[in-house]
């Protein structure tokens, strides 16, 4: 059976939300991800593994950190 804190994270990206903000184009225009606001500080960034996959690498080219 698969863990399931590893199948969340391959699954989704929670970040501040200034940082999803100044993100342009906007990640659900370029990805086929779906953003959810977190309350007023953090928004969930929820897709497939691939595309989690390449929403990670292209916030990491601009310079983007993730926990």
């Amino acid at each position: 059976m698969p863990n399931a804190a590893r199948l969340r994270d391959s699954t989704q990206i929670v970040l501040p939300r200034e940082t999803l903000d100044a993100v342009e184009p906007p990640l659900s225009d370029k990805f086929t991800v779906t953003v959810v606001p977190e309350g007023d500080r953090q928004c969930r960034v929820i897709g497939s593994p691939v595309e989690i996959k390449a929403a990670s690498e292209y916030l990491a080219r601009r310079g983007v950190t993730m926990r």
